[in-house]
């Protein structure tokens, strides 16, 4: 590719694919593993928010029982496919290839991409396949594309093979908590399901949602005030696992700050109408936006006290989220109420305190994050209330604490407050079989030593795989996938190539059975 080749792939709008052996988009036909870049284009092709995987369950489902494979989808809405050994490889342990259907659902404020309706449009920047304006759902369609094809394949040697694809993983990991035991064969877990190639995870993060519900007073506006807006935008965003040890921006704190600020200098003068921020749990809040009333004769006042906080912002967060803006100006709409001057402050204060990045690094691995919090999605109006945090860990333990940390902090402040979606981490064995296979192909393959072993501080699905399952040996990995939750998210084509090579090498030499 030419590092400056940049053609969009267009697709007629409102086509559905009927099976993935279809036509692709026309840029990934010029792509090799053109069989994984083939599934691939169905999954840009098939829309797949979290909770909203049935249609493309169900086209892949039509092509493997086209092509004789046993399927099933359990209860949970997962997808199995299974495969016969081919001769002479019946004795090998199964391998399960594990990754899921669905995907972050990101996009810049002005794209008007609706993810129930509309294919991905993606297109090719140098080495990187791309979506400018949304999430391209590479985690973990590349994932899931590289499963279906090995499975496709036709001369390739390999023991028996089940694909595991489960739905609702970006939601909450509902698809493998819902898996029942007992329905999975193999004993060797391949997860496609991480970002950056040349590393294979053993070990991974636990976490569970913290959701806060409120309602609030509100009161009649005083004669005189008017209605304005605060947005905070221009941020980089993220994977909330991964990224959040960066110290990127998260645009709901950024916002209550400044909203403290002002009550501390404005007092009763400044009125919260509505507040909205971030818009998926494990992704890094990009944007967030207010709605206040305030006194026409301050609007000068508040408006050069924001621009003095908007250089102050920028300079903290220089070398790292440069595009970062807070503006301020007449709101259109007319609001007649606002939140009481008590409430207000009661909200806005435990928002500001609530904790919000990494707490603590792991003392036992070292350079990866042990305990975090990402304060994801904040709304507030028409007397209401919401916000979730999501927790993650290494240690169950460290999930537990934080979690009880922020129930403690908003209870103090009047809301109510739930977990749920709980899920274990994933537990490292340096001792792993299956590692030490990875290995020696990789370094047969592809380098002169061994690749980096990871623990990752995103949630994967193989803690909990592994509870329902405890003889699973599994190893994760996968290409380079950079800005995963976040519009612009980008693979890089040769990283997957390599994926493709290592996972067919892998499965083509699982020893036999002792």
């Amino acid at each position: 590719m030419k590092p400056n080749q940049r053609r969009a792939l267009t697709q007629r709008h409102g086509r559905k694919p009927t099976e993935p052996s279809g036509p692709t988009m026309p840029l990934l036909d010029q792509l090799e593993p053109a069989a994984v870049w083939r599934h691939f284009s169905t999954l840009l092709n098939t829309p797949r928010p979290s909770k909203h995987e049935d249609a493309l369950r169900d086209t892949l489902r039509t092509w493997a029982d086209a092509r004789g494979f046993a399927t099933m989808v359990d209860r949970a809405g997962n997808l199995i496919i299974r495969k016969p050994a081919t001769a002479g490889m019946e004795n090998r342990p199964g391998v399960i290839l594990q990754g899921h259907l669905d995907m972050v659902c990101q996009k810049n404020h002005a794209t008007t991409h609706d993810f129930q309706r509309d294919p991905i449009q993606a297109e090719l920047q140098g080495d990187w396949l791309v979506a400018p304006n949304t999430t391209l759902g590479a985690d973990n369609g590349i994932g899931v594309a590289l499963a279906l094809a090995l499975l496709e394949s036709t001369d390739l040697p390999h023991p028996p093979l089940e694909v595991l694809l489960t739905v609702d993983e970006e939601a909450g990991m509902g698809g493998a908590l819902g898996l029942e035991p007992g329905l999975l064969q193999g004993s060797l877990m391949i997860n496609i399901d991480t970002e950056e190639w040349g590393e294979f995870y053993l070990g991974c993060a636990g976490g569970v949602d913290v959701n806060v519900s409120f309602r609030y007073t509100s009161e009649a506006l005083p004669s005189g005030f008017a209605n304005y807006e605060i947005d905070v935008g221009g941020l980089r965003g993220g994977h909330s696992g991964v990224d959040i040890h960066l110290e990127r921006g998260n645009a709901i704190k950024i916002l209550v700050r400044l909203l403290r600020s002002l009550e501390g200098r404005f007092g009763n003068d400044i009125r919260l109408v509505e507040l909205e921020g971030g818009s998926a749990r494990n992704a890094l809040a990009r944007e967030a936006r207010a709605r206040i009333a305030l006194p026409r004769e301050l609007a000068e006042r508040v408006a050069s006290r924001i621009e003095d906080f908007d250089v102050l912002v920028r300079g903290e967060l220089a070398g790292v989220d440069e595009g970062v803006s807070v503006r301020f100006g007449p709101e259109d709409g007319i609001a007649h109420s606002a939140m009481s001057g008590a409430d207000q402050r009661n909200i806005l204060a435990a928002l500001h305190a609530a904790p919000h990045g990494v707490r603590r690094m792991s003392q036992r691995v070292a350079g990866v994050v042990e305990t975090s919090n990402n304060l994801g999605v904040v709304k507030i109006s028409d007397g209401t209330g919401f916000a979730n945090l999501m927790v993650r860990s290494l240690l169950d333990s460290g999930v537990q604490a934080l979690a009880a940390e922020i129930e403690s902090l908003f209870s103090l402040a009047g809301a109510a407050v739930q977990t749920e979606g709980a899920y274990p981490g994933w537990a490292p064995n340096p001792d792993s079989d299956l590692l030490k296979l990875f290995q020696q192909v990789y370094q047969r393959g592809f380098a002169s030593g061994p690749a980096a072993v990871k623990v990752i501080h995103a949630g994967l699905e193989c803690g909990i795989l592994k509870s329902k399952y405890p003889q699973l040996d599994i190893v994760s990995f996968g290409p380079d996938i950079r800005g995963a939750h976040a519009p612009g998210e980008r693979v890089n084509i040769e990283s997957v190539a390599k994926c493709w090579k290592l996972l067919c090498a892998v499965v083509a030499a699982i020893p036999a059975e002792r």
